[in-house]
């Protein structure tokens, strides 16, 4: 029924032909928060595109991601599959280069597109399976991939060499800066000549920035799927001097970052400034793509999508999240499945089809992309079975969309978590793989429309409400042999 009606939707609002298939691009940003744009309440970054994109389109206040770290949250969004049933549940590292691929059994949004009539193109970072695997995103749907194939590889924005497609490119102008390092002793903290060692000259994100706009150069005349997976702004703290002028300027209070002891990224003399310009200049990256568009008339056949793959970093010494105020009032980081590590941004443009300045408060997860954009880009074509998603085509597209029964997540990282959002209530579990936790399957309960922060547990007023919630924990998950849970298994 519900294929039937989002079909009627999409032909009332023009998809009557395959040859109107809109373009797709799709813009995940890498550990971007909740409120690091100008539309998302941000005060002292610039985000001019991001901003103007929101007033052209619809932004959403309830939209998560597919988890709370990298790799399993992207696996969410290729396969749609919730963390329950997904293959890939946390960051799990394949040496020399890699992560744990998606097997060659699951079908990927690119796969859908591409029997869909899509030409697709992947540029940025994938973190999904190693060069020459199953999971190498040219097996799993991409006719193009530029960038980098592993997630640790892409900590360093002057690495020595970027993938094209399956021949490694060798960046001639840079020699490697480390993604991980600290400021050596004898060196002074406090002169900004001292961090010059961690300066590159060759931009990886330029390099893919011009691949992707070359791709749709490449293909105007049919329809494509650009899925551009910027490295942005996940540390390390790299950014050129040009684009970090301008915070400089400010005045900031900018201690800097040295990691003189514990985990870290690189040193930076500015950190703050660092990271706003970093979000500013993927800003610009983003504002590259959309004149293109323009400029090839091709913007009002083309739907955008931009999000993040989860919240703000929680490495406080690198990126000063309370100075940011990056994740408003909510609680929670990356890593986290309180609300600050998962409620990301969403915008999504396509003139003439979603109302301009709109503002939508339905769920969204992840998970609903693929049968959002077959039933867009395909309509009556069915999603791949076993998936979890719901097509969120009715809510673009003005029409009424009753509420997704339930959100689910599970996360075997940062000590082990789950969490249930049902109607107006969230149950998280946490450190249910922490040997000194003496009640791992142990729910607390938030009433997230009078409690946003997640601050006053009410599980012991709510025991139905937490049945409820447990009962869906208890359906939702599938044993893994790759990541194991043993407090679920």
């Amino acid at each position: 029924m519900k294929v039937i009606l989002n079909l009627c939707v999409l032909l009332v609002a023009g998809m009557a032909t395959a040859a109107e298939k809109p373009n797709i691009v799709f813009i995940l940003a890498d550990d971007l928060g909740y409120s690091e744009l100008g539309s998302y309440g941000q005060k002292k970054i610039r985000t001019p595109r991001l901003d103007a994109l929101a007033a052209e389109g619809m932004r959403f206040t309830q939209n998560y991601s597919g988890n709370a770290v990298c790799a399993p949250s992207r696996c969410v969004l290729l396969t749609g599959k919730h963390p329950g049933h997904a293959i890939v549940r946390n960051n799990s590292e394949v040496q020399p280069e890699g992560q744990r691929p998606i097997p060659d059994a699951e079908k990927t949004l690119a796969e859908c597109l591409k029997e869909a009539g899509y030409v697709t193109g992947a540029f940025g970072k994938w973190g999904l399976g190693f060069p020459g695997s199953e999971g190498d995103p040219l097996n799993q749907g991409f006719d193009r991939f530029y960038g980098y194939n592993c997630q640790r590889h892409a900590h360093s924005y002057y690495p020595s060499y970027l993938w094209d497609d399956d021949e490694r490119v060798v960046l001639e102008n840079n020699p490697p800066i480390p993604g991980h390092a600290s400021l050596p002793k004898n060196l002074d903290a406090g002169k900004a000549a001292s961090y010059a060692q961690f300066k590159g000259k060759d931009y990886a994100p330029d390099r893919i920035n011009a691949k992707a706009l070359e791709f749709i150069r490449d293909h105007q005349d049919q329809p494509f799927f650009l899925y551009y997976p910027t490295v942005i702004p996940h540390v390390a703290l790299h950014v050129p001097d040009q684009d970090l002028k301008p915070y400089l300027s400010l005045g900031w209070i900018d201690p800097p970052f040295t990691r003189a002891a514990g985990y870290g990224y690189t040193p930076h003399y500015k950190p703050r400034a660092a990271y706003a310009a970093m979000i500013t200049r993927m800003d610009t990256y983003i504002g590259n793509i959309l004149d293109l568009l323009e400029t090839l008339e091709l913007d009002d056949n083309t739907l955008v999508v931009f999000t993040s793959d989860n919240g703000t970093t929680h490495l406080k010494a690198e990126v000063d999240y309370d100075f940011f105020h990056s994740v408003a009032s909510l609680r929670g980081l990356k890593g986290s499945l309180y609300e600050g590590g998962v409620r990301v941004p969403l915008i999504v443009r396509w003139p003439g089809k979603v109302r301009a300045g709109s503002v939508s408060d339905f769920r969204t997860g992840f998970e609903d992309w693929i049968p959002t954009l077959l039933d867009i880009a395909a309509p009556g074509e069915l999603a791949p079975h076993g998936i979890d998603g719901v097509s969120i085509a009715p809510t673009l597209l003005g029409a009424y969309q009753r509420e997704r029964p339930f959100l689910y997540r599970e996360f075997t990282g940062y000590g082990g978590q789950q969490a249930v959002w049902l109607g107006p209530w969230k149950g998280v579990r946490q450190g249910m793989l922490r040997k000194n936790n003496v009640n791992p399957l142990k729910t607390e309960l938030y009433h997230l429309g009078e409690d946003l922060s997640e601050a006053n547990d009410r599980s012991a007023e709510f025991p139905r409400v937490i049945a409820q919630i447990e009962r869906i924990m208890k359906q939702q998950h599938q044993p893994s042999d790759r990541f194991p849970f043993p407090a679920l298994d």
